[in-house]
This record gives C-alpha cells, sequence and structure tokens, in this order.
C-alpha cells in the first residue's frame, strides 16, 4: 500500500515551447485569425465590408462569407489544421467543439480541402445531450452554432492534431439560447444602448459606441500528476473530500508573492507563449496565498473578447499542465483549512474613444458624467444584489463564500473613504449647485491623481470600487464569467435607463437635476455601501438590519434566478426570454444535485474501499502488537497507553463504518425526491453535514494510521512536493 512518488524530474523543468530570440510581439495572436491576418488574406473591399459587419452589426452577405472563409481555411491549412470546429460555450461552465475536415468529393471522385461561407457561418451539431433546461425533449435534438464574427478564429494544438475553432453561439431549433455567449452578446448591445443614451443626455455627442470591459484574474491550484491520479476525490470531483491540515499551511505567510519554484515557473512560461499565440493577453503571474496556489490575470478586453479568452486560458492551463507532470485544479475549494480560489471580475465601461466612463476624469464635466456612472452601478447592485448573487452560486465556491478567505454571501459595495465623503457631503447638501466651481471644490476633479491609493484595498468586500473599475470578487475560479458579466451588464443598463428618465424630467438644466438625482439615490442606496470587514459576525447582523439579502448556499439562492422582479427585468431588454432563464434555473439546480451526489457516493467509496480497511488492519496489528507484548513481557505489563491508543482507533472505526452508512442511506433518500430544489435543498441540508462527519472521523484517523498504510496522498505531500 505504499504510495509512489512523484515522477518529476529535472528534465521535465527543461521543457518549453520557446523559440529562443523571439520577442512576445513578433507572436503574439499568431495562432488567430486576427486583424494583421485577414488584412495580409483578404481583398481589400472584403476587408472593409467585414469591419462593417462587426463594428456596426450589419448582416453578412453570402460572398463576403465565402470571401472569409476562403482566406480563414488557407490560413488554418497553412498552419497544419485538417479540421475545422464550431466552438461553442453550453451551460456547464466548459467548451464543446465537433471537428469536421476539411475535404469534400469533386464531381469526378477527386478530393480537395473546401471550407464554404455557410459552413462558417453556420453549424448544427446534436444539441440533444447538452443541458437545457426543459427548452427541449431529448428526441428534439437540432441545435444551431452561429458564428460569432466578433471573435476572432483561432488555432488549437493538441497532439498532432491542429484544429480550426470558430467561436459561435449555441441556438435551439426554435430560436432559444443553449449557450453562455448569446446572452452575453445580447447584454453588451443593451449596455450600449442604455450608457449611450445617458451620454448623449449628459451633453457627450462624441461618442458612439460604449462596451463593458472586463479582466479576469484566475486562481488555480497545482500538483503533481501521481498524487492526482492516487486521490479519487479529486479524479472525479476536482476536490478533496478527505484530508486532515498539516503542520504547516499557509500561516506564515511566506507563499504569497513567493519567489516562484522552477518547475512551476517553466510551466508558467509555456503556459504563457501558448497563450500569447492565442492573442491571450496574460500580464501577471503569482504565487497566491495558499500554498501550491498561484494566480494569472490578463489585460483589460471587451467582454466578449474576454470571456472567450478566459474559457481558452482554462483549456489551455490543463494541456499544458499534463506536459509538466502537473495537474490544474480550477475547484473553489480543493483543500480543506487553506484559501480557496476566486475569479476576480474587474468590470468597468469605456467608449470608442478609449475613455472609461469610470474613471473621474479631468473636467467639471466628466465629473458629472463619472458620478452618474457610478450611482448606477451602485445602485444596479443595491437594487439586484440577490441575482447577483445568484450568478455565481454553484456547489463549489458554497464552500469558498463566506468562509473569512473570500467575500461573504452578503453583497454589498465597498467604495473608500475619498469617494465615500463625496457621496456623503452630495447626500448632506455640501454641495448643492452643479457649478463647475462647486464640483471643483468638492474635489472630484482631482480624482484622477489619487484614484488608485486614494483609500486602503478591502480584500472582504464582494464588490470594490478600485480606481476606475469595480471587482466583482465572489466569481468562482471554475466558473464561466459569462453570466456574471452578462447580470453586471443588464443590470446597470437598467439603472442607466432608470436615471436617464429622472434626470431628463427635471427640466432643462441637465447638470443641475444629474446632482439632484444622484443626492436623492444616494440616500436610498447608502444600505448597500460597507467600509469594514465583511468576515465579521458584527457586519452580518448589521446587514440583517439594512435589509440586505443574506443567501448562504445554491439552493437557498438560486430561487432568486426565477422571481417576476429578476424575469421582467431579462426579458424587458431581451436579454433572457422567461423560458431561457428558466431553463438556466433548472440546469444550475439539476448540476448541483448531480455534484452533491457524485461527492456523496465518491466518498462513500474511498471510506468503504480505503480507508476503512487500512483502519482496521492498522487496528489487527495493534491490537496482535498488544497481544504478542503481553505474551513475552507477561500479563501484568501495563498496556494502558498502547490500548488507549487502540480504543481511540476503534472507536472511530466504528464511527466511520456509522458514518459512511449515513451517507448511503441520505443519498439514497435523496435520489427519491423528484423536485429538484427540493432535492438540492435536502442534500445541503442533510447529505453536506453527514459528508463533514465522516470526514472529521476520517481525518482524526489519518493521525493515527501508519503512514505506510494510508492509502491516499496526504495534504503536506500534494501542496509542498511540487
Amino acid at each position: 500500500m505504499k504510495k509512489k512518488e512523484p515522477a518529476y524530474s529535472s528534465e521535465l523543468s527543461s521543457m518549453s515551447s520557446c523559440e529562443d530570440g523571439k520577442c512576445i510581439t513578433e507572436y503574439f495572436g499568431e495562432d488567430t485569425f486576427n486583424n494583421k491576418a485577414m488584412k495580409l488574406r483578404l481583398p481589400k473591399e472584403v476587408y472593409r465590408r467585414f469591419q462593417e459587419i462587426i463594428q456596426k452589426g450589419k448582416k453578412f452577405d453570402l460572398d463576403t462569407a465565402n470571401s472569409v472563409a476562403h482566406a480563414m481555411k488557407e490560413w488554418a491549412i497553412e498552419k497544419g489544421a485538417t479540421h475545422y470546429s464550431h466552438w461553442f460555450q453550453p451551460m456547464t461552465s466548459s467548451t464543446a467543439e465537433k471537428h469536421d475536415s476539411f475535404i469534400e468529393f469533386t464531381d469526378d471522385g477527386d478530393i480537395i480541402e473546401r471550407f464554404t461561407g455557410k459552413q462558417l457561418v453556420q453549424g448544427e451539431p446534436d444539441a440533444s445531450s447538452f443541458p437545457s433546461g426543459g427548452i427541449r425533449s431529448t428526441f428534439e435534438a437540432r441545435g444551431y452554432t452561429v458564428w460569432d464574427p466578433s471573435s476572432p478564429a483561432f488555432i488549437i494544438k493538441a497532439g498532432k492534431g491542429v484544429t480550426l475553432c470558430i467561436p459561435t453561439v449555441f441556438l435551439s431549433y426554435t430560436g432559444e439560447a443553449l449557450d453562455n455567449k448569446a446572452p452575453l452578446l445580447r447584454s453588451i448591445k443593451v449596455i450600449n444602448d442604455s450608457s449611450i443614451k445617458m451620454l448623449s443626455l449628459l451633453g457627450n455627442k462624441k461618442a458612439r459606441k460604449v462596451v463593458s470591459t472586463l479582466g479576469t484574474e484566475q486562481e488555480y491550484f497545482l500538483i503533481d500528476k501521481d498524487y492526482f491520479c492516487q486521490r479519487t476525490d479529486i479524479v472525479l470531483t476536482t476536490r478533496t473530500l478527505l484530508g486532515s491540515s498539516p503542520a504547516k499551511g499557509q500561516q506564515l505567510e511566506d507563499h504569497y508573492f513567493g519567489s516562484i519554484k522552477e518547475r512551476i515557473l517553466s510551466y508558467m512560461h509555456e503556459l504563457e507563449e501558448a497563450l500569447y499565440r492565442l492573442g491571450y493577453p496574460a500580464k501577471t503571474r503569482h504565487n497566491e496565498v495558499a500554498p501550491s496556489q498561484y494566480e494569472i490575470a490578463p489585460i483589460f478586453e471587451e467582454a466578449n473578447i474576454a470571456v472567450d479568452h478566459n474559457q481558452l486560458l482554462m483549456e489551455v492551463m490543463r494541456k499544458v499542465a499534463v506536459r509538466h507532470g502537473l495537474v490544474v485544479l480550477l475547484h473553489e475549494k480543493p483543500f480543506a483549512g487553506i484559501n480557496g480560489s476566486g475569479k476576480h471580475l474587474n468590470w468597468s465601461l469605456s467608449d470608442d474613444m478609449g475613455n472609461n466612463l469610470l474613471n473621474p476624469g479631468k473636467t467639471p464635466h466628466d465629473s458629472i458624467q463619472f458620478l452618474v456612472f457610478l450611482i448606477a452601478t451602485i445602485r444596479a447592485v443595491y437594487q439586484h444584489a440577490d441575482i447577483l448573487r445568484a450568478s455565481v452560486a454553484s456547489s463549489a465556491n458554497d464552500h469558498r463564500l463566506g468562509a473569512n478567505e473570500a467575500p461573504p454571501a452578503i453583497i454589498s459595495v465597498f467604495l473608500g473613504e475619498q469617494l465615500t465623503k463625496i457621496l456623503n457631503d452630495i447626500e448632506s447638501g455640501a454641495v448643492t449647485k452643479a457649478t463647475n466651481e462647486a464640483i471643483i471644490d468638492l474635489g472630484i476633479s482631482n480624482l484622477p491623481i489619487l484614484s488608485k491609493d486614494s483609500t486602503d484595498r478591502n480584500r472582504t468586500s464582494p464588490f470594490a470600487f478600485t480606481g476606475n473599475k469595480f471587482e466583482f470578487r465572489a466569481v468562482g475560479s471554475h466558473q464561466s464569467v459569462s453570466f456574471p458579466a452578462t447580470v453586471l451588464n443588464t443590470i446597470v443598463a437598467d439603472s442607466l435607463d432608470y436615471l436617464a428618465d429622472k434626470i431628463s424630467s427635471r427640466g432643462t438644466d441637465i447638470k443641475q437635476a444629474a446632482l439632484d438625482v444622484i443626492r436623492e439615490e444616494i440616500k436610498i442606496i447608502k444600505p448597500v455601501l460597507y467600509m469594514g470587514d465583511n468576515y465579521t459576525r458584527e457586519w452580518e447582523l448589521e446587514a440583517e438590519k439594512r435589509g440586505l439579502p443574506n443567501k448562504k448556499n445554491l439552493p437557498s439562492s438560486i430561487t432568486d434566478m426565477v422571481t417576476e422582479k429578476t424575469l421582467k427585468l431579462f426579458e424587458k431588454y431581451g436579454v433572457l426570454s422567461q423560458v431561457e432563464m428558466k431553463s438556466r434555473y433548472h440546469i444550475r439546480v439539476e448540476r448541483y444535485c448531480k455534484k452533491m451526489d457524485i461527492e456523496a457516493m465518491t466518498l462513500h467509496s474511498m471510506l468503504s474501499n480505503q480507508i476503512l480497511p487500512a483502519a482496521v488492519y492498522y487496528q489487527k496489528e495493534l491490537a496482535e502488537s498488544i497481544e504478542s507484548t503481553r505474551r513475552v513481557l507477561g500479563n501484568e505489563t501495563d498496556m494502558t497507553p498502547q490500548v488507549m491508543v487502540l480504543s481511540e482507533l476503534s472507536g472511530l472505526t466504528g464511527k466511520l463504518v456509522l458514518f459512511a452508512k449515513d451517507i448511503l442511506d441520505k443519498r439514497n433518500h435523496a435520489m427519491t425526491i423528484p423536485d429538484h430544489q427540493a432535492q438540492a435543498e435536502y442534500l445541503c441540508k442533510e447529505i453536506r453535514p453527514a459528508m463533514e462527519n465522516a470526514r472529521t472521523a476520517a481525518d482524526a484517523l489519518e493521525g493515527i494510521v501508519d503512514d505506510n498504510l494510508w492509502p491516499i496522498p496526504k495534504y503536506w505531500e500534494m501542496l509542498f512536493i511540487c
């Protein structure tokens, strides 16, 4: 039963796809069919029409589609591609692809490589096995993938396989969205329309387009592949269901921003090279708080591209890790007792002239604009904290949120001392006139100089203003950021429209009307503003007094996706119909039930087939040792200490037998509950505590049973031997 040592050797540390002497700028985006590639391969008129389609939303004509498809195919074949795939994002938090070769028969029976505009624009994968949440029956299998030209096609290499991947949306036969991208694209249009309406009202006639921009900080763990393969729980559930905390964890605070190990740095280097070729603008890499935990973060991009790139990032991370004898863990809480992983979603708005609308600017006019967009965002969070919380709910994130290492389940907004003071002054009437002088005296126009360092950071806040953007820190590390971004875009658009209507009804002095409306709204939305420690019990009590929702797990939070308020809001803006939103609710609840079932059965199997046999075997060895010692030294020999160990071992083993049975009994009962919401609530209330009881007993046994008999790698091995 002795565990294998990790197979990593010094030879692996030299693995790299680096082309010596080649600057990043020379190969950045070389595996994407980007503007540079299109300019080289498309006729000028076709390139011009294509840009109009992307920028102005014009319809694709077949001639343009055929020209683009031919150029794309020729480019891909030169890269070694033999197949193409419509790459889409079903409601599984992962991606999907079906590969088709370029070959076709000619009329005389010869083989040629061909790729038409029709094949580029639309595909028809079987939709029957993807989650639909009741949108269609299983036997109704037809689904469509439709090209998203705003996101560049790219090349994916896996072993000898080279595939052209074309980002697409995924729709049902009747037109409902079966994916994460379609609602995101709709929300991007909605936030653009509402932002332009507001800018025009405030006198900004120059901006023609506004986009939401995202920067996703991705946290992750790396462990040795051999250890991974010996842990049934990690293989099947991506987290450890058992394992006692090692003597050393993160308490010395020596891992965060520490020197990166050679093996890990080699992995990061190859990962970044692969990402740069795919046009992913990786900017930051570092050790995170927990041992064996790391982070990678990009430069901000438009929301649609940022979401695609984050999905690509997670795929490439896993593939590159294997070449280094490593495995990436993206579960929100793969190890108990140390920090879990999030995916901080930095969100802002920018116009087509490169202006960040959440940057205070340098003039009083800019400052009024900034205040309006700031208040609109805060109001959106205040009014729709429930759906924002539900957007990040998952069985995995339940382990992380509110665990004194991540934002709590209570959604609040942190602005920092300077902005908080400004809003307080506006509310109290320190400034009553929206004149240039008054706004300058208020101090807003000085914010650009100090904005990024005007206050200490609050790492406990789930939604914090950080200079010129908001950081939504509650998103889970394995999760697609598409739905949280869709929610943010939609609820802020709603608030912008609400404020625009209110301002425009106040007369012709728009600047004064805006300031008056801002003052009124501050009084309403101030309960969501909080400067203190979000981890404390005191804040929970205070938040309850303020009327802020505190939904601690998915079963209690997810129903907020299908309230009348939520359904009407998303239907009003055409982002998600009631049918589409309800389908997402059903998918999320069903997924929760299935994941909890997998975890319960995995834990039961590990207890029955690994932990209990090891404990019983050691119990037998210990009992025989005590008995043989007495035979040799005499019955009068005091064996009390050894008997105490045996008694504790026997007691824990007996408890574990009962706990394992309890898990199985409750799991079997859960499977008889037909309603998924009721089943989810039962699993959360009954199965999760039962699993914790079993884990406590098993982890106690880990501290007693002979290390050579313990059947699975321990925390100290996985976290520190890498």
